[in-house]
């Protein structure tokens, strides 16, 4: 086995017995350990991810896998074939007033580290961060109309990665279905679907 693969199941294992945000709701959710040119960073798991076992498990993750289907790449391919991280990756709980809670900056930058060793380890030559928490990881936006529809770039020491974010596909939101946000999905989807990262996990050796 590749070491690089050994690496990051060791990752993984270590992920999954995390246990530093108290106010977080297990178990940690992780998905395949696949080495991959494409890493999608979503915001956190909501509470039948936990259940499921697995990220964008429930109606946010048949909308995004939609996506992903019109241009090339089914639900099953991408599991198998995409190193899905989050932001953080245990359930927040909800908020008193309504949806998910989000996560503190405290949590926030607790769980960065993990995501900092998966970039490190993978490499990635393209980042689809899904929806604002995940954008404001790696890009300055104050509102998804300024960042979604292009392409941007990730620079780090042994690391340089183009970034196409994507919006949210959670049904509370109506952004991705009105313009400009309809409009800015189809672009940035189009640019996804030339990268050659995404044509590499597309037609695989």
């Amino acid at each position: 086995m590749e070491q690089r693969q050994i690496l990051l199941e060791r990752h993984q294992a270590a992920l999954r017995a995390c246990a530093r945000c108290p106010e977080m709701i297990g178990p940690v959710i992780v998905g395949q350990p696949v080495l991959s040119p494409v890493l999608l960073i979503g915001q956190a798991p909501g509470g039948k991810e936990g259940v499921l076992g697995k990220p964008f498990a429930w109606t946010a993750g048949k909308t995004l896998f939609r996506w992903f289907a019109s241009i090339g790449v089914a639900e099953e391919d991408f599991r198998r074939r995409v190193y899905m991280a989050a932001v953080c990756r245990c359930f927040p709980g909800k908020n008193p007033k309504g949806g998910d809670r989000v996560p503190a900056p405290a949590e926030i930058a607790r769980c960065s580290a993990w995501l900092d060793a998966e970039l490190e380890l993978l490499r990635p030559r393209l980042v689809i961060p899904v929806g604002k928490l995940a954008i404001r990881q790696l890009l300055a936006a104050d509102k998804l109309d300024q960042v979604v529809g292009l392409g941007h770039r990730l620079e780090r020491p042994g690391l340089a990665a183009d970034i196409i974010p994507l919006p949210h596909p959670s049904g509370a939101s109506t952004w991705h279905r009105r313009d400009p946000g309809k409009t800015l999905l189809e672009t940035a989807l189009g640019l996804i679907a030339e990268h050659p990262a995404w044509l590499a996990i597309r037609h695989p050796p």
